[in-house]
């Protein structure tokens, strides 16, 4: 067995930079993160998972196909379509859509996809 893993990587330790709700959507360098536990302001350790699939919010006019590519728009707070033009902040390919996105709709489920991000 090895003796150098630090964790199974899925889930993270993160340190905040101020008030996080346990289910955000935690916007990494080159990643995103779902927060799993809630941190009352900066300087708190919480459990971030960096893959899996969830609800998370959805800029409401994006509208995308099952499997597409989707970008985290940083103004918005919200996933959004990858054919938008993504704007400084913003994170390209830090997650896919597991269904279709109509308008309208304000929530989205999505696999995380580490790795395989890029930031603007």
């Amino acid at each position: 067995m090895s003796t150098n893993q630090v964790q199974a990587g899925n889930v993270i330790s993160f340190t905040t930079a101020g008030a996080v709700a346990a289910g955000a959507v935690v916007p990494l360098q080159h990643a995103i993160g779902i927060a799993l536990t809630s941190a009352s302001g900066a300087g708190r350790v919480i459990s971030v998972a960096i893959e899996g699939v969830f609800t998370v919010p959805k800029v409401s006019t994006a509208v995308w196909a099952a499997g597409e590519k989707l970008l985290w728009d940083a103004s918005a707070a919200a996933f959004d379509a990858s054919a938008a033009a993504p704007a400084t902040g913003d994170l390209m390919g830090a997650a896919i859509a597991i269904a279709a996105g109509a308008n309208g709709e304000t929530t989205a489920r999505v696999k995380l996809t580490p790795g395989n991000v890029t930031r603007t």
